[in-house]
């Protein structure tokens, strides 16, 4: 792992930890490893195994990818965005008009962009 990723899941694994509220040692408990190895996670000097990867993201309610900083399918570009809008139809089967395709854009762009 490089050292820039080494530090994007060091400081993701710091930050969700704070967003519960929790100190190093009670992490460690829930997790039952010790307080020093969640220290070293956090300083990236050790980097948790796949299987503890997949126990943390479960644990935090995240992907895998966004545990490790890496850019999710989920988000998506205007690029992307006009593609689903042009194939967007009524119920009735009839395309929408230019005022309903910009509310949908507006709706796509927080639900894909905004996780």
């Amino acid at each position: 792992m490089k050292d820039y990723d080494r530090a994007i899941l060091a400081n993701n694994i710091k930050t969700l930890r704070k967003q519960k509220n929790l100190n190093q040692a009670e992490l460690g408990k829930i997790l039952h490893v010790s307080q020093q190895t969640i220290g070293s996670w956090e300083t990236g000097r050790a980097i948790p195994g796949s299987d503890t990867l997949n126990i943390l993201a479960d644990y935090f309610q995240v992907s895998t990818d966004e545990l490790l900083g890496r850019k999710t399918s989920d988000s998506v570009n205007d690029s992307d965005l006009s593609k689903m809008i042009e194939n967007a139809r009524f119920f009735d089967g009839k395309p929408i008009d230019d005022h309903d395709k910009d509310l949908v854009r507006g709706i796509l762009r927080r639900i894909y962009n905004e996780k």
